[in-house]
């Protein structure tokens, strides 16, 4: 494992992603739960990958890493997967998994999406998983611009992310449905309506129908893009051109 520092001076006019990173994922009782509160199907994840054409040769990047559960399922199958995010406290948790499996192919970088730096040769893959809507709109096209620079021609772009798949005048209904789908109380391990109440207050998802243009706007061709069906969840395959 590699510590790097490759975290751009960020000048006064540049988001600090650390205070729209959520304040859940700053708090290191949630961080050292969340693995058994939230499953990323990493696994599941890597075979697509590799369906993508993922193989030993490969050049990773993970933004939005979190505890690592993606990096770590892929570190196996490719050269080099830099995991990169913007909570420290999340990160001791890659770092601990990292140190315990004995893997050397992880770079570890502290740094969000507008202030990570890219280095050496450009990535195979961007992978990124409920992250993007820590940021608002006009930064998420930064975010997107800065990925599509980090990749090659061709390289691949996984996104999924929460993502309002309807019309403004279904929001009202649609929104209160998904806060009913939670009970109000639970254990410390599990989601509750209180969790859907603060992302919606406080974080920044947005439309389909405004993420998609935008990525294409920012270099990406969109291959794949499924919406769920209750409307709050997309994920993407896009190829940067």
């Amino acid at each position: 494992m590699a510590e790097q520092a490759r975290r751009r001076p960020r000048p006064d006019w540049v988001i600090d992603e650390l205070s729209t990173a959520g304040r859940e994922n700053l708090d290191p009782v949630h961080a050292g739960r969340y693995d058994s509160k939230e499953d990323a199907e990493a696994a599941k994840e890597v075979d697509l990958l590799i369906s993508l054409g993922l193989d030993d040769g490969a050049d990773v990047v993970d933004l939005g890493a979190g505890t690592g559960q993606l990096a770590v399922a892929a570190a196996a199958t490719c050269n080099r997967l830099v995991a990169v995010d913007v909570s420290d406290v999340m990160l001791d948790q890659l770092r601990a998994k990292v140190a315990m499996r004995g893997i050397t192919n992880i770079e570890i970088v502290n740094a969000g999406f507008v202030t990570y730096e890219h280095g050496g040769r450009p990535a195979d893959f961007i992978y990124s998983r409920w992250a993007l809507h820590q940021i608002p709109d006009f930064w998420k096209s930064l975010a997107l611009t800065r990925m599509r620079r980090a990749l090659r021609v061709g390289g691949v772009l996984r996104l999924s992310d929460i993502v309002y798949c309807f019309e403004p005048d279904e929001a009202e209904e649609r929104l209160d449905a998904w806060c009913a789908t939670l009970p109000e109380a639970g254990s410390p391990g599990e989601w509750v309506r209180g969790d859907i109440v603060e992302h919606i207050h406080d974080e920044h998802s947005t439309y389909s129908w405004l993420l998609e243009p935008m990525m294409e706007r920012c270099g990406f061709r969109i291959e794949v893009a499924e919406h769920s069906e209750d409307g709050f969840f997309a994920a993407y395959v896009a190829r940067a051109v």
